[in-house]
């Protein structure tokens, strides 16, 4: 499973810039006022040698008061969720009795803490982390997390040694399913029913599953994993359920899935955590099928209203089908099953370049690409550029200015004409040199040393 790292340090030294950083995202709020950032903010990092889960938070305070304390409580979790430790101090204000306080809270977990020190753009680095080594945290890393500079090579020293995760070999062939959604939505039902066997604990107590676990079987001849997500964080103290779902858990199990399952309770409405993590879901090209469990409880006079609502609400994801189903009965998991072979399938499908080239022209006889500055955008050819999610890369002119609205356009096509169920379609353009431009640049001829442009004077 990736490895999970959390940004952590006082307020107002640059966190949220650093997770922007390395998840090249401006998914983190930035504010040069302490306490912008309250809750945890997680992603996936785009940056470094080994993949892994960031997680940003708001910030560690001695004697919170007031908002503080729930923001420290949030910070307290995401160090208990992590498997590394970034602290991040403030170069220009020196240390503070306030980063000696989060020193010793980061002792007492016994987890590997980097000490970088951010704000140190036009700084010595010598002198800026000779003030650091007081803290006893090893050599600090002098970075400037607003340009970008050490942040990489500060997430490599991070994770030193991490070996990236890679499948097991008898895993290669089988479909990985990633079953995700809040505590007690039934995803251990879900797994016991999809396996026919009492593999996982299911209870009505939410956070019966403590850690994902991986479980592999074989149904209508084909090889599956399972992964059914953790509910809960391992930290038994915190009281509140809801408030302990591991949402680093999920993002690890949907980094390591082919398939994701989202499931949902047909009773409750879908949350912005739901979002969120159906987002980074579609942002990784996962195929992507939503399971609304529980629906043999709903009252057929409700159920088109809900289906209203999950069509409004689950609109950044229209190629997601809805599996209304009964994961306790077994009603409709057949189906979800056979879909999620065929969406696996689809991810994988080999496209050739003359169809794609032809499906691309279609589309633009039906629907032309915009004009720039009075030139037509031109499309020339289309070829497969990766599998899961299908890439489809696009060869032209000015494709720079292709607008989004087009590239989702021909997205659709390509998905309706090559059937790429429940799969996004990534689009890319590249635009093609001009021959015409290499052709002048080979006709030139280097002109003497000394003489002047232009015509050449007669003797």
């Amino acid at each position: 499973m990736l490895p999970v790292v959390a940004i952590v340090g006082r307020p107002n030294v640059g966190k949220s810039t650093l997770f922007n950083a390395l998840t090249r995202t401006r998914d983190a709020i930035v504010a040069d006022v302490p306490g912008v950032t309250r809750d945890r903010q997680y992603g996936y990092a785009r940056v470094g040698a080994v993949p892994c889960v960031l997680i940003d938070t708001g910030g560690l305070i001695e004697q919170p008061s007031g908002l503080d304390v729930q923001m420290r409580i949030q910070t307290e979790k995401a160090v208990a969720e992590a498997d590394y430790l970034i602290f991040l101090a403030d170069a220009r204000a020196g240390v503070t009795p306030q980063d000696h306080f989060i020193t010793r809270e980061l002792r007492r977990t016994a987890k590997p803490v980097v000490l970088a020190v951010n704000k140190a753009e036009g700084l010595d680095p010598d002198v800026v982390s000779a003030d650091f080594y007081q803290l006893g945290l090893g050599a600090p890393h002098a970075i400037a997390a607003s340009h970008g500079q050490g942040c990489r090579e500060l997430l490599d020293t991070v994770l030193e040694g991490v070996t990236p995760g890679i499948a097991p070999a008898d895993d290669t062939s089988a479909i990985r399913v990633a079953v995700i959604g809040r505590p007690n939505v039934g995803k251990s039902t879900l797994v016991n029913r999809l396996i026919g066997e009492e593999r996982v604990i299911a209870s009505e107590q939410p956070g019966t599953t403590r850690d994902s676990i991986f479980v592999p079987f074989t149904r209508e001849g084909r090889d599956f994993v399972l992964i059914d997500t953790a509910g809960v964080r391992r930290r038994a103290r915190v009281e509140d359920p809801v408030e302990r779902a591991s949402v680093a858990r999920t993002l690890q199990a949907i980094a390591e899935a082919h398939v994701v399952v989202m499931m949902l309770d047909a009773h409750d409405s879908i949350g912005e955590q739901d979002a969120s993590v159906l987002g980074q879901a579609l942002e990784r090209g996962r195929v992507l099928l939503i399971a609304i469990n529980k629906w043999d409880g709903i009252l057929l006079e409700k159920r088109e209203e809900i289906k209203r609502l999950l069509s409004y609400k689950l609109d950044f994801v229209p190629f997601a089908p809805l599996h209304f189903i009964s994961a306790r009965h077994g009603t409709g998991v057949g189906e979800l099953a056979r879909d999620a072979v065929k969406g696996y399938d689809a991810a994988m499908r080999a496209m050739s370049t003359p169809l794609l080239t032809r499906v691309m022209e279609k589309a633009i006889e039906a629907h032309q690409p915009p004009l720039v500055r009075g030139r037509r955008i031109k499309l020339r050819y289309a070829h497969q550029g990766g599998r899961n999610p299908p890439r489809i890369v696009i060869h032209g002119g000015q494709t720079n200015a292709v607008p989004e609205s087009y590239r989702r356009y021909l997205a659709n096509v390509f998905r309706e004409a090559f059937d790429l169920y429940a799969t996004p379609v990534a689009v890319e353009f590249r635009t093609d040199a001009n021959p015409y431009d290499r052709l002048r640049a080979g006709k030139r001829k280097p002109r003497p040393a000394g003489t002047m442009p232009g015509r050449q004077r007669r003797g």
